[in-house]
């Protein structure tokens, strides 16, 4: 091996490890997550073996708890399609957002990272990738963040599938997943906009619970994303 080949490997290892570890102080949120979502899957009826693969084919773990609860509801196909799909537009945003840092990587690694790019790994990589240290080699930090968090979503769920019923309905491991989403997005909340946006999507969310087959989600999420955008003339006159 050629003595820039071993500098190379090198430092593919210390981006991807140095991924790794940032990730890991996440993961105390990610594994009840995945055991609820394994035991909310087979509660709503679906197959064990479902509820594994759709961790694997989706990997979006919100979605998927969505996906779950409106199942066992028996809402309408269109419906839960729609609903799903609206949740998971924010992968859109992430996607965006490293899109343009990521712009020189070949297809194999941009389908990859696609991917892999979900809420805790985009947050864990985002730092390093936009304001870190610049380099050819940084899209393996992100690597390290998505990877560790699929493989432990992939075991929290089998884990809550093989757990079933024996996990005590008093230790309402559901509210790890609103706990999980409140650590992400509190530290990121920097602009006047972005902390309007989250009170009138939580507001909304929480006046709207009476709506049927979970609709309340679809409207948080929009009256959420039309304050922000409409209050953002509130940061360039901060910037001014």
């Amino acid at each position: 091996m050629r003595r820039w080949d071993f500098l190379e490997a090198a430092s593919r290892r210390t981006e991807f490890w140095a991924g790794v570890r940032v990730e890991l102080p996440l993961l105390l949120g990610v594994l009840p997550f995945g055991l609820v979502y394994g035991l909310l899957g087979l509660q709503a009826g679906l197959p064990a073996w479902a509820v594994v693969a759709m961790s694997s084919v989706v990997f979006g773990g919100a979605s998927q708890v969505v996906f779950a609860q409106l199942w066992g509801a028996q809402v309408p196909p269109s419906l839960i399609v729609g609903t799903v799909g609206v949740v998971n537009l924010r992968h859109a945003l992430y996607s965006a957002s490293v899109a343009v840092l990521l712009r020189e990587l070949p297809l194999r690694w941009k389908l990859l990272l696609a991917y892999l790019l979900t809420d805790e790994a985009y947050m864990a990589a985002v730092g390093r990738l936009s304001v870190g240290p610049q380099g050819p080699l940084r899209h393996w930090f992100l690597f390290g963040t998505g990877i560790t968090l699929w493989l432990t979503w992939q075991l929290a769920t089998l884990g809550g599938v093989l757990a079933g019923a024996v996990i005590p309905a008093a230790w309402s491991l559901d509210f790890s997943i609103a706990l999980t989403f409140i650590a992400l997005l509190v530290p990121g909340l920097r602009r006047r906009s972005e902390l309007l946006a989250v009170l009138v999507a939580g507001v909304t969310a929480l006046a709207a619970q009476a709506l049927p087959f979970k609709l309340w989600i679809v409207l948080a999420a929009a009256a959420g994303m039309t304050a922000g955008m409409l209050a953002r003339r509130w940061d360039t006159k901060g910037r001014a």
